[in-house]
């Protein structure tokens, strides 16, 4: 029990005067050296711990950095995509309207020359009929 209440003592004291020491000879000051070893390496443990903790943030940063610019570069490339693909769509779209137009206007000239054909064809057909009917 005597050596708890040194070491009682002696973290009062130091704690309180920050001064080291010795109450009860050779294990007081080994106490001592063993609070301050403890107290240095919680401190070096603390500052280690806090530039792990650092690294890991800025690891955290760049990787948010890196998926906004990819977020932001993927929106660009679909935006760009779909703005060639509408052209492309568009293009598609109006060589075959301009394909169906013109076959419209082939078939309106054929037509045309069909009508002009019958018109012919049928004034033959009286022509014939009237000299058949001569003939008779």
């Amino acid at each position: 029990m005597e050596t708890g209440d040194v070491r009682k003592r002696l973290k009062l004291t130091v704690q309180d005067e920050n001064t080291e020491e010795v109450v009860a000879g050779d294990k007081a000051v080994v106490v001592v050296e063993e609070e301050e070893e403890e107290s240095e390496v919680t401190t070096m443990a603390s500052e280690q711990m806090e530039n792990d903790i650092s690294n890991i943030l800025e690891k955290i940063n760049q990787f948010t950095q890196m998926v906004s610019e990819l977020l932001e570069s993927g929106k660009s490339f679909f935006k760009e995509l779909s703005n060639e693909f509408e052209e492309r769509v568009i293009l598609v779209h109006k060589e075959q309207i301009d394909k169906w137009q013109e076959d419209i206007k082939e078939l309106r000239m054929l037509d045309a020359s069909n009508e002009d054909t019958n018109a012919v064809l049928y004034n033959a057909q009286n022509l014939f009929q009237n000299v058949q009917n001569e003939t008779i």
